[in-house]
């Protein structure tokens, strides 16, 4: 879906402000006819009116006060950015343009992108348009901002300081312009768009995949984008607006800067083979698991310190995995297929478990307690498909509890 013009957004939230096209033309330096089709270009493209004309001015209407509140939105990261280069041409004495100057979509299109690639051809494909088409974009706003925003090195292109915040802010601007159509959708009933979720591995078995059927069924037209990468990098999805918001175990992190919501508690049990020696027994000690190998999770990972710790605490020496890994098709591989233990949610492995081809071992294991839960930026203004699915993934979790 193509992007809408975000000049045409800029006059319009101009005209909403003064309250008529004529008194916007002298804020804007542009004749009344110009802002008057740069706002009736947008109408067309919402396929919505966004204004009531009337004699002594022009009002919102419920869909221009939906497309005036993510504007304003979108005006605010602009408007820190361009602060952030003025703070810096102090140092440097490098020249700003103004603040309008930013309002050109496709060029912090190019810029998010190429943050997020780190190279040029791949976001011309991505934009359908040539590599020096990008690079002249990405000159101009150089050239507006008075700063370098990428540098080049042996692993392609990467932002700079200052790139790096500021495309993390093109790329949140960028959200609030796709947000804009599905807002106006929803004034009318209709629940569209594509909802971006980042994925972690304690609500995918179970929880994800049931909200989704939900949120599917009762919204048709709606459409989900789950991704699985780790942690770290759904976190910087978060943050740059790539991503709606992240399902799974909470972390501990600034609460200045994600919003969490816990759903429901989770713990890790000890999991094998349902034929496993070890499945007869009623009751197992730590004695009990020595000669066997083990599967976890890679080290440095929150299951894996837990595990760690859980052994420290227990004055045992903690297992050295025979194989370490995130997948859970090798995980189940591995447990169906030998004498392997593991330590993971039994949620996690509810449809071997429930199947009878691996089951939970009777070991107390102190301290495995988890929360599964949302997290979102905090301030972010989600959209109504966004929300659709978190009411649907909490409704899951009540039911679960």
């Amino acid at each position: 879906m193509s992007l809408l013009n975000l000049r045409h957004l800029h006059v319009f939230n101009v005209v909403a402000t003064t309250g008529g096209v004529r008194r916007s033309s002298d804020t804007l330096l542009r004749a009344s006819s110009a802002v008057a089709r740069s706002v009736a270009a947008l109408e067309q493209s919402l396929e919505t009116q966004l204004f009531e004309r009337r004699g002594r001015g022009m009002l919102l209407t419920a869909a221009g006060e939906a497309v005036r509140l993510r504007v304003e939105r979108i005006e605010a990261e602009l408007r820190e950015v361009r602060d952030d280069a003025l703070r810096l041409r102090e140092r440097t004495g490098s020249q700003v343009a103004s603040l309008d100057a930013l309002f050109n979509e496709r060029r912090l299109q190019a810029a998010a992108l190429l943050a997020e690639t780190h190279h040029m051809p791949s976001v011309a494909r991505l934009m359908d348009v040539s590599p020096s088409a990008v690079s002249q974009s990405l000159a101009l706003l150089e050239g507006i901002l008075g700063q370098p925003l990428f540098f080049r090195t042996a692993h392609g292109m990467l932002p700079t300081d200052a790139g790096r915040r500021w495309t993390e802010r093109f790329g949140r601007a960028l959200a609030e312009l796709r947000h804009i159509p599905a807002d106006i959708a929803a004034l009318d009933g209709i629940v569209q768009g594509t909802v971006t979720i980042g994925a972690l591995p304690l609500a995918r078995s179970q929880l994800l995949p049931t909200a989704l059927t939900r949120v599917l069924a009762r919204h048709p037209r709606l459409q989900i984008r789950s991704l699985e990468s780790p942690y770290e990098e759904l976190a910087a999805g978060l943050m740059s607006g790539r991503i709606d918001f992240i399902v799974g175990a909470l972390r501990a992190f600034s609460t200045d800067t994600f919003d969490m919501r816990p759903l429901v508690d989770d713990s890790a049990a000890l999991i094998a083979r349902a034929g496993h020696p070890l499945a007869q027994r009623r009751k197992l000690a730590l004695a009990d698991l020595d000669g066997y190998p083990w599967v976890l999770s890679r080290a440095g990972t929150p299951l894996r310190d837990s595990i760690e710790q859980f052994f420290r605490d227990s004055h045992w020496p903690a297992p050295r995995p025979a194989v370490e890994t995130g997948d859970l098709a090798l995980l189940r591989g591995l447990l169906v297929g030998s004498d392997m233990l593991t330590v993971i949610s039994a949620k996690q492995l509810h449809h071997e478990i429930a199947t009878g081809q691996l089951t939970t071992l009777p070991l107390t294991m102190q301290g495995m307690q988890r929360q599964i839960g949302l997290m979102q930026r905090r301030g972010a203004h989600l959209s109504p498909g966004a929300r659709a699915l978190q009411q649907e993934i909490q409704a899951v979790a009540a039911a679960w509890r």
